[in-house]
């Protein structure tokens, strides 16, 4: 049989313990939290980029020449990330029109560098570079104007 002055001298030596396992255990549970957040809102900004190039690549297809096309997707790209909110360090979109003819393709690809702090975290130092690439095939019965570069 236990001693009344026993139970009550253990509850009283862990008395506090909660709330010293709480101030230990809220910067880890914050810091998976916000990892976690980061995560998603990377996947996000993932999808806006790739979204940006099909659309990209979309609006230089339907375009007569290569350099309409190029402009076409360099203005759409800039337009549709824009849109996103998404704030690229100087983004650069490069359109692949070697096979800009009936029946051809154009690929654009986008990249763009974040400021980690607006993407994942407010204060996170340091960048992340995102790069995006989608093909669209061109009309096989199209009448492009120009010659294939």
């Amino acid at each position: 049989m236990t001693h009344p002055h026993s139970r009550a001298r253990r509850s009283s030596d862990e008395r506090g313990s909660a709330t010293v396992e709480l101030v230990l255990l809220a910067p880890v549970v914050f810091a998976l939290l916000a990892f976690i957040v980061g995560l998603g809102r990377s996947a996000d900004a993932r999808g806006r980029l790739t979204g940006a190039a099909r659309d990209a690549a979309r609006a230089a297809s339907l375009t007569n020449t290569p350099d309409a096309a190029a402009a076409a997707a360099h203005d759409t790209a800039l337009s549709d990330l824009d849109g996103a909110g998404l704030e690229c360090t100087s983004p650069q979109v490069s359109t692949d029109t070697s096979r800009f003819q009936p029946g051809g393709e154009v690929q654009v690809t986008i990249r763009c560098t974040l400021d980690l702090s607006s993407l994942v975290i407010s204060g996170l130092p340091g960048t992340s570079t995102l790069t995006a690439r989608a093909t669209v095939p061109l009309d096989s019965y199209s009448a492009t104007l120009g010659t294939a570069r």
